[in-house]
């Protein structure tokens, strides 16, 4: 591929990879807010209060994204009720779609990260809030949950790798993210390995940035330090 077809289509690719990181970064963060009251609940040791959080991640966990995409984004539209709702202005945008497909699938993965994030807090520190004089909830949001969150960092950090991989897949609902460019711009150009090659080392980039974000913020955390006590 020359130069010049690649500065030709350079502004189309940046325009997807931008798209790309919006539906990551929705995501991943409202997924961490969805997921918060999730992880605590599937912690709790009352079966009732787990049961449903169970099994809202056991659905999401179990099937994969491609075919919640496709139901959210087709079936949907296929309820009358849905289609004269106010949220029909929302359900009927492919991008909306995959904003809440990729935020309800991400938010059972954090959940259970976080489940296994406050179970592995050390019982310790734990009764040491609770010699203290504070109650449940003030152990739960000062020491169990910040702890619990250097704990999950590392595999919150996979996660949103993994949801960065897993974007393309909003491609398949017309969305021109940086895989649905890639097969557009390579439809015109009959080039498909240099465009998705291209679209590949893209995604390589961000992943990487991503990962030296995370490592930094895991220094500035001194998560080692705490994985290790």
């Amino acid at each position: 591929m020359s130069w010049e077809l690649f500065i030709k289509w350079l502004p189309d690719f940046l325009e997807g990879a931008w798209l790309t990181l919006q539906l990551v970064g929705v995501s991943v963060i409202t997924g961490l807010i969805l997921a918060l009251p999730l992880g605590i609940a599937r912690s709790s040791r009352i079966f009732a209060v787990r049961a449903l959080p169970y099994g809202y991640i056991f659905f999401f966990r179990g099937t994969p994204l491609l075919v919640q995409l496709f139901l959210v984004y087709y079936g949907m539209a296929q309820f009358e009720v849905v289609r004269e709702s106010v949220l029909w202005p929302f359900l009927r945008d492919p991008y909306w779609c995959a904003i809440i497909t990729m935020t309800l699938h991400t938010a059972a993965y954090i959940a259970e990260i976080l489940r296994g994030a406050i179970q592995n807090v050390p019982a310790g520190e734990v009764e040491a809030a609770r010699a203290l004089g504070m109650s449940r909830r003030q152990a739960l949001w000062h020491i169990i949950l910040p702890r619990a969150a250097r704990i999950g960092l590392p595999a919150y950090s996979n996660e949103v790798i993994l949801m960065l991989k897993a974007s393309a897949l909003a491609s398949t609902i017309t969305l021109l993210e940086l895989t649905g460019m890639a097969r557009k711009i390579a439809a015109r150009t009959y080039m498909h390995e240099e465009m998705f090659l291209t679209a590949g080392l893209i995604y390589l980039i961000i992943a990487f940035v991503l990962m030296q974000g995370f490592k930094l913020v895991e220094r500035w955390l001194r998560v080692d330090a705490c994985q290790g006590r």
